[in-house]
Formats: structure tokens, sequence, C-alpha cells
């Protein structure tokens, strides 16, 4: 709870930002109160640092420095108040801009998240709740075909999609669901027994276990994440951005200049990804081979695994008729100008356009590694154990191909992520695919780090511009990523970028849109114009240079580094341009940044403005849903996590299987990519391992019964 003194500063802190109205209006009071909620739910020394943040600022030292007056941040006027603001935004000193943006953020999400205020900013209702209102959502006119992702009006799938409505989960009745087992049900110490540990159920994890209980293994999958029903996505941003992202959606790295996206349910970040699937490009699986000793990873050795991925997802080309206008007028522009752009491939069947893919598919269109990989692994004899959080492995033996290993992990209360309990899973072999993030820093915590692991942390940054245009666009509306412009994607050494679209949501929105008080909920007030093309870069240009890392300091804390690389910097700054370029060649009047105060734009001429602003860390907007490295495989033990075969140097039996494992950048969508490295590297695993070891002790003690 925070101090009288503390939710003063933060009320006055609310009227600055939101803006709201002054003394006596409740909204304030309000809204401080939600943030506040919020505070409790994030990391524990998270909310700390905010709470020290708002404590400081309430005294007349921190006053007489940000504001030129002997007092606290609620004890001046609104214009001092402001000036004090556009101070900490401005600074020069970084870690001011970081607590300004810390404050923001928290305040104008927490603000935008909530449903009553999305009618003024012209936002739709979650699309269960009513009938299709613009072309762009809702089953497609004609006759389904196996060929396509979406629903249309006539075919087999009309009557389960029509109504727009929630479906019942899709594993409801199913005998495989009493082998998922729910912290809740857990009492006490358990202990379990198995083949093979998986720690992680996205794309990584989730394909593993899968491809290991079909080749007869026993396993065992932990998700720290919760196991969401399909009814349970409602699209409600404020409940579900908390619910399915890691750290409650406000993970970033330790300055805050790049939030970072990650999941954080059984799936992973396939449950909250926009469905995008790209292959890897055959010149970077080139660059893997040569450059890192990547073995049966060339692209005619990866074709047949990029092909079977394909049908068990349902991976099929968006149709002409399905685009939503952003995704359009990327096609259009780019078109235009000359430049490569096509539809992109997604991983759906009967995809009713709703839009929301961020928060959860509730229409059981989705065939992420919730809905195919985890059944499937089910199926085949595969326990799943959810909010259980790994948090160390120890070798209980030493010697031979896969000695003895013990999981160590905490249960975990699903609502407020407080640990209620242990689990300890014996197994030879352990597969880490908690992602980019969450792998190296528990091979740390177990003593397995050292060398590679936890360097070479890739991004794919990626920032975003905004086009004004006359006609409604709602961003929110219709499939998210369903064409790419890839003219500059491999550039001239092999490092380029592309463009895309992004589904700005209220919340998100208000995070990634600059500025605050007035002008900011000017911008937002006109978000159903103004779509946006966002840009990603193939990070790593500057090849043997780490441009990231990963630890675990003394205290336990996770600390994530990030800078963009000169060469980088400047691949961004030339998409930016592109992407205006784009927008401006399909009709927009006006294009604008996402720099701290907004380069505007009325015409291709002026682009060259972008490159005057100050772009370093939280000067310009720049975030990242592809975490990737951090534990990649090499022949240098010195350099990388792992070995070609994706087995941890030095330590038997522990494999690497997500994002993390990627020598560099993929330069793509990553999901197609780690579900192809981690199907490879089970295969090799199955081959190594026999299974049976474990024998049938299952749960030991500890489980409650029923489900």
């Amino acid at each position: 709870m925070l101090t009288p003194r503390q939710l003063a500063t933060l009320i006055a802190l609310c009227r600055r930002m939101v803006p709201l109205a002054a003394e006596p209006d409740p909204s304030a009071m309000r809204l401080a109160r939600a943030v506040e909620v919020r505070l409790g739910k994030l990391d524990p020394r998270a909310s700390k640092e905010v709470a020290a943040l708002l404590r400081t600022m309430a005294s007349p030292a921190a006053g007489l420095l940000g504001a030129w007056r002997p007092r606290g941040f609620a004890d001046l006027s609104p214009e001092r108040q402001d000036a004090w603001l556009r101070g900490w935004e401005t600074s020069r000193i970084p870690l001011l801009r970081t607590a300004f943006q810390a404050l923001r953020r928290l305040v104008l999400s927490t603000h935008y998240a909530d449903p009553s205020t999305h009618a003024a900013i012209g936002c739709r209702a979650p699309l269960h709740t009513r009938t299709p209102e613009v072309a762009w959502e809702g089953p497609l006119p004609g006759a389904g075909s196996d060929a396509e992702p979406v629903a249309r009006t006539e075919g087999e799938r009309t009557a389960r999609v029509i109504s727009i409505r929630p479906q019942l989960d899709l594993l409801s009745g199913d005998p495989t669901l009493s082998s998922v087992i729910e912290g809740a049900r857990l009492r006490g110490d358990t202990r379990v027994r198995a083949d093979v540990c998986v720690i992680g159920s996205g794309a990584g994890g989730a394909v593993a276990a899968a491809r290991l209980a079909e080749a007869g293994h026993e396993v065992v999958l932990l998700e720290e994440g919760a196991f969401w029903r399909q009814g349970e996505f409602t699209e409600g941003e404020a409940r579900l951005a908390h619910r399915l992202y890691a750290d409650g959606g406000a993970r970033a790295t330790d300055d805050l200049a790049h939030p970072l996206l990650q999941g954080r349910a059984v799936g992973g970040g396939t449950t909250v990804n926009w469905l995008a699937m790209l292959r890897t490009p055959d010149w970077v699986l080139d660059e893997w081979t040569a450059a890192h000793g990547a073995v049966g990873m060339r692209p005619a050795d990866l074709a047949p695994v990029f092909d079977r991925i394909e049908d068990e997802t349902h991976t099929r080309v968006v149709p002409d008729d399905a685009h939503s206008p952003p995704n359009r007028l990327l096609l259009q522009g780019a078109r235009a100008l000359g430049w490569s752009a096509s539809p992109l491939s997604i991983n759906a069947r009967g995809c009713v356009r709703c839009g929301m893919c961020g928060l959860g598919c509730g229409y059981g269109a989705r065939r992420g590694a919730a809905d195919v990989y985890v059944p499937a692994a089910l199926a085949a004899g595969a326990r799943l154990f959810a909010d259980v959080r790994a948090e160390r492995i120890e070798l209980a033996e030493r010697g031979g191909g896969a000695p003895l290993k013990r999981v160590h992990a905490s249960i975990l209360d699903r609502e407020s992520g407080a640990p209620r309990g242990r689990l300890t899973v014996e197994a030879p072999v352990v597969v880490l695919a908690g992602g980019a993030i969450g792998t190296p820093t528990l091979l740390q915590r177990s003593g397995m780090g050292g060398g590679g692991v936890g360097s070479f942390l890739r991004l794919h940054p990626t920032t975003s511009v905004f086009g004004r245009y006359d006609d409604e666009m709602q961003g929110g509306a219709g499939i998210p990523l369903s064409a790419v412009c890839d003219e500059f994607m491999r550039g001239s050494d092999g490092y380029g970028f592309w463009i895309e679209t992004p589904p700005f949501y209220p919340s998100l929105s208000a995070a990634v849109i600059p500025g605050f008080g007035l002008p900011h909920r000017e911008v937002m007030e006109a978000l159903p114009r103004l779509p946006s093309m966002m840009v990603l870069v193939r990070d790593g240009a500057e090849r043997g240079r780490s441009s990231g890392s990963v630890t675990v300091d003394r205290g336990g804390r996770v600390r994530v580094r990030y800078r963009l690389g000169a060469t980088d910097r400047s691949r961004m700054l030339r998409g930016m341009d592109a992407a205006a370029r784009i927008m401006f060649a399909s009709g927009a009047s006006e294009v604008f940044t996402l720099h701290t105060h907004a380069c505007r734009m009325r015409s291709p001429a002026e682009l060259g403005a972008m490159a005057l602003r100050p772009a370093g860390p939280n000067q310009l907007g720049v975030l990242s849903s592809h975490v990737n490295g951090t534990c990649r495989i090499g022949t240098d033990p010195a350099s990388s996590g792992c070995t070609p075969d994706g087995e941890r140097h030095g330590v038997p039996g522990v494999y690497v299987a997500d994002g993390s494992l990627v020598p560099t950048a993929p330069g793509v969508n990553p999901q197609e990519t780690i579900m192809a490295l981690s199907t490879v590297v089970a295969e090799r695993i199955a081959a190594r391992h026999p299974a049976g070891r474990a024998g049938s002790a299952g749960v030991m003690a500890g489980a409650a019964p029923g489900g």
C-alpha cells in the first residue's frame, strides 16, 4: 500500500498524464487506486522502485531540482508539474528519462485499459458481444475451404463461427485433460519422475514435448503460466494483458528503453502472438552453418521440417479479400513504389478476424502450441504442470550421457503469483524452453552459466510510424498481420529490415504513443484513423558483438540490458523512412514517429527531418516481441551456450529448445523458426537417449485428485 503522501503524488501525476479534471473530481483517485492495484501485481522489486520514485517526488528537494520550487510534486501548480515532467521526459540524464517513462506508461496504460475509456477514443466493444460492424471483421462471404485460414459464411465451420461467440474449451470432455495438473490441485511438496522434463510450453517447449512423447518418452511439461480455457479469452485488455504476458505486460530492459512483450501461459508466446508464420530465410540458415557450426540445418535439411509444421498448424496464406485496411495499405503503398510485398501465412483455421489475437483466441481458430502440440503431447502420455515455475536444476548424478537431474520448482498461486508449494521433477534429460530470458537465468541459477550463456541477446528491435487517413481504419480489428513488405529484408550483408502492420489496442497504444496530457489524448481520440506500420530490424549486423545480455545479479534479480549498434540504428532509420513512404504512397495526409516529440511530416520531401531527432534510449519508442539469442548454438563454449545439437556445453542431458538457441537473429517473425529448431533438437534427443528410464512412478506425492 502507498503512503498518503505517495498516493497524493500519484493522484497529481494521474491528472497531468491523462489529463483529468481538477479537484475535487474523483476520477483521479479512481485511476490512482487502479494504478496502485496494478503495482501490487508487478514484480515486487519493480513495485518497490515505483513506490520509491513516488516518495522521492513528494520531497521538497526533488521539487527544487525538478521545478525550481522547494515543494513536492502534489503541492505544485499544474504548470510547474508539467514543466517537471517535460524536463524528465527530455533530460540528458538517461536515468531521469527512464523514471519518466516508468510513470508515464504505468498511468496511461492503466487508464486506457479501462473499457469505460474506449468509447471516447472510438474503439469498438469486443466482437463476441456484438455483430460485425465493418467489412474487415467476422466471417467472409462465400464457401469455406481448407486451403484458407479464414471462416466463410458457407461451409462446415459456419455453424460454429457465424454467431461470433467464444466456443467451449477445445479439450472439454477429452480424457487427456486429466493430464493437465494445475497448481491449485497440488498440495504441499510434490515429487515426479520422468524420462524428460521440458520447461516451458511455447513454440519450443510444446513442440519438444510432443515429439518426445510420441517417440515413447515419459514427459513432464512445466509451465510457469496458467492453463487458460478458450472461453476465458474474453478480449478484455485490462484483465488479460496481466494474465497472459510476462511481468503482467510490464517486462522491459533495465532502462525501460525496450518493452518486451512475451507470453506467459500454456502455449507461451504462441497464445498471444499475431499468427505470422515465416520460414527462416535461406541465407540465414547458410550463415548458421558456415559461421556457427550448425549441423543438419541448411535450407534443404529444414524444408521438410517446415512442411510438417505448416501442415500441423494449418498454416495458410491470407486470401486477398481478408485483409484489414492497414494491411491493404501496406500492400498497395509498397507496390505503388515498386517494392516487394506479399500476403502473409498465418496458423489459423476458421479465423473470424476479431483482431484480438494478442489477448488469446476465444474462437478456437488459432493453431498454436496450446492448440496443437500440447494436446498432442498429452495424447501421447505427457503430463502438464501449469502454474509451476522452475527455479533450479540440480545434478543428482555424475557421469554418463545423461545423469539424473532434479528440477526444483515453485507451485504458484494463479492470481497473485506467490509460491504455495514445491515441485521436484527427477529426469535424466531436461529441455529448457523458457525463452531467451527464462532459459539463461535458469541455467545461471543452477550453476550452469558462463561462456556464452546470457550473451548475444537479439530483439528484432521494432518501432512504428503512424499515418493519418480520412477513412476509418480500426487497426485493432481484422487479422492483425496479414501482409509484409520484404523489399529490404536481406540487405547487402544479409541484415536488413521488414515492414508489417501491428494491431494497437487502447492500453498498448497509450504506452507506445509519446507524450502525455492533452496532446496525448488528442492522438488517442484519433486512433481509428491512425493506422501504423512497424519496422523490424534484423539486429546483430556488427557480427561478433553482443548487443545485449540477460544475467542474474547477486540479489537474484534478472537484469536485461540492450543497446542498438550503430549499423542497426541506421537500418531502423532507413526502415522508418521506407514505412513513411509506403504510407504517403497509400494516401496518408500526415505521418508521425514515436520520438519523444513526434516528428510530423506532410510529404516525402520532409522525411529527412527524422534523422535530426535524438534516437537514444527513451528518446524513440522501440519495443520487441521477438526475444532471441542468449544460449545460441555454436562450437566455441566461450561464445555460445549450446552445441550444434542444442545440448548445453559441458552438461550432458541438458538441452535448449527455444528462441534462445538461435545463433543470430532469424530476420523474420520467429514462431516457425523456433518450432523447426525444437523439432530438430527433440529428434536428436530421442535418437541419443532411449525412453523408459523413469519407469511409471508418475506423481509420487502431493497431487490432489480430480480436475
